[in-house]
């Protein structure tokens, strides 16, 4: 409801009350006499109608703020993300990229619900074998992209409206480039010859794009006036964004992300940030790109970091490339960045799986994973999300009880309450303890593995209260007493990775 109806609809329900109480009272006459024997009542009557007045308008922006506000900022902490008008982590893990297509999503949704989870990634892909192409195909096998396969868009609505009804935050991502080279090409409806719609000629397309798609030599990445210019492929392009967003836009439940891990160039995404804000109408949607530099430091994650007014929000799901104190460390010079304007910063993937052979080698195995969730979220992130395997844990043991945990955690201490502290950590080595809190009053200390590290609690002479919880139980243990204004030395119950929540008593 625009400003000037709403205007106009409480000064019409506010003029039908006071008529109504008006009536009420001419048409009793002893009810009146009674009001007036004495002077309290006198005053109490008059001003209870002004009060029911005030209730009910304020019930009515009440009511219409929570059916319209959908998942943006927090007006009270733009770092984190609101939804319904309350603040919300975001935490997750899925078992495939493109979620809408996968058989069996209701239940792998109330498994991740079930367990505290509310947030997945859901590329607009069509490229494993059992999917759903989303342009309709004729009697010879070809395709028309002037029409839509329903079934395609049916699996879409369906994960959205799942999802909603859930409570769970869909980051959508509209463009795939694995899904426009190699031998993903051979089967896409892009390529001319699989469609009706065009030839290589007029489309200015080949028939084969050997390499690797980060080498972003695919001209489907060029097709804007600002590059090529190419409006025989770009029509298509447009209809189908448009085609997402007649879907989409009836659910508050979404996060917009233009590309999977681009290397493409800044005018593309220019170009697509200022569509979708367009075709978005009045309605106020949260958006971002994903690029694939694995260094937050490059001149390509710039793009994002120095233009809030183009995206809403940051992912950096490239930085679970990095291990150890290095992921810490580079995420943490984003917050720095763009303190003055505080953002969101997600990251739908977190990579790391025993599973993956070939980042072995690298470190990035199950054990970096579940430290990249919890260093993330102890420092800042507004969300984070378990990649699908094998690149990623997926909905397994380790992400459903390191997001068990956090909730758990969550019910005792807001992580928005509290910020990094690691200068209140001394005798550390590196990557051993991660330390959050609020000086002198909470304090949450994060142990990936073995260690031990001295805690400085010299800012409360009092004593605090210490319970430790592990990942392998996802459950409280005993408290103990420490007594303030000292260094402690703190040492974890396990060796596979447990937190420390401290508080003044």
């Amino acid at each position: 409801m625009n400003p000037m109806k709403k205007a106009i609809f409480r000064s019409q329900f506010s003029s039908k009350i006071l008529n109504f109480f008006a009536i009420i009272i001419s048409a009793d006459n002893s009810m009146g006499r009674r009001l007036k024997k004495t002077t309290r009542v006198n005053y109490l009557y008059p001003l209870s109608i002004i009060f029911l007045i005030a209730a009910c308008n304020s019930k009515i922006e009440n009511n219409e703020v929570k059916k319209e506000s959908g998942i943006q900022p927090w007006s009270e902490n733009p770092s984190y993300w609101e939804y319904n008008g309350n603040p919300v982590l975001l935490l997750g893990a899925s078992d495939n990229d493109n979620l809408f297509q996968l058989p069996h999503l209701k239940s792998h949704l109330d498994s991740l619900s079930q367990i505290g989870g509310n947030y997945i990634r859901n590329t607009m892909s069509d490229r494993d074998e059992t999917d759903e192409k989303a342009f309709y195909k004729n009697e010879t096998g070809k395709y028309d992209l002037s029409q839509w396969n329903s079934a395609y868009w049916e699996r879409f609505e369906n994960l959205l409206k799942l999802s909603k009804e859930r409570n769970i935050i869909v980051q959508i991502e509209i463009w795939d480039r694995f899904d426009h080279a190699r031998e993903q090409w051979q089967t896409d409806p892009f390529n001319p010859k699989n469609n009706v719609n065009y030839t290589y000629e007029e489309a200015k397309l080949d028939s084969l794009y050997p390499d690797h798609p980060g080498q972003n030599k695919q001209p489907f990445f060029f097709t804007p006036p600002s590059l090529q210019d190419n409006q025989v492929l770009l029509k298509y392009q447009q209809a189908f964004v448009e085609k997402l967003l007649s879907i989409s836009l009836n659910y508050n439940n979404v996060l917009y992300c233009l590309d999977n891990e681009t290397s493409g160039v800044e005018e593309w995404a220019t170009y697509w940030a200022a569509f979708l804000r367009e075709k978005s109408g009045d309605k106020a949607i949260a958006l971002t790109e994903m690029w694939d530099h694995w260094d937050l430091k490059s001149a390509e994650h710039k793009r994002s970091l120095d233009h809030p007014e183009r995206y809403d929000f940051i992912d950096i799901s490239q930085n679970s490339h990095q291990t150890g104190e290095t992921n810490w460390n580079n995420a943490q010079y984003v917050f720095n960045y763009i303190k003055s304007k505080p953002r969101p910063v997600n990251s739908v993937k977190i990579y790391g799986s025993d599973a993956h052979g070939a980042w072995l080698s690298r470190g990035i195995n199950t054990q970096h994973a579940v430290q990249t969730f919890f260093r993330n979220i102890l420092g800042g992130f507004a969300s984070s999300r378990f990649h699908r395997p094998p690149h990623g844990l997926g909905l397994s043991h380790w992400p459903m009880q390191s997001i068990k945990t956090l909730r758990k955690i969550e019910e005792k201490v807001k992580f928005w309450n509290l910020k990094p502290l690691m200068e209140g950590l001394s005798d550390r080595e590196e990557n051993e303890a991660y330390l959050i809190g609020k000086a002198g009053e909470s304090y949450l200390l994060y142990f990936p593995a073995e260690g031990e590290v001295k805690l400085d609690l010299n800012e409360h002479t009092g004593e605090f209260e210490m319970s430790w919880i592990s990942l392998e139980e996802s459950e409280w243990g005993e408290s103990i007493l420490l007594k303030g204004g000292v260094k402690q030395s703190i040492q974890p119950p396990t060796n596979t990775g447990s937190l420390a929540l401290i508080q003044a008593k």
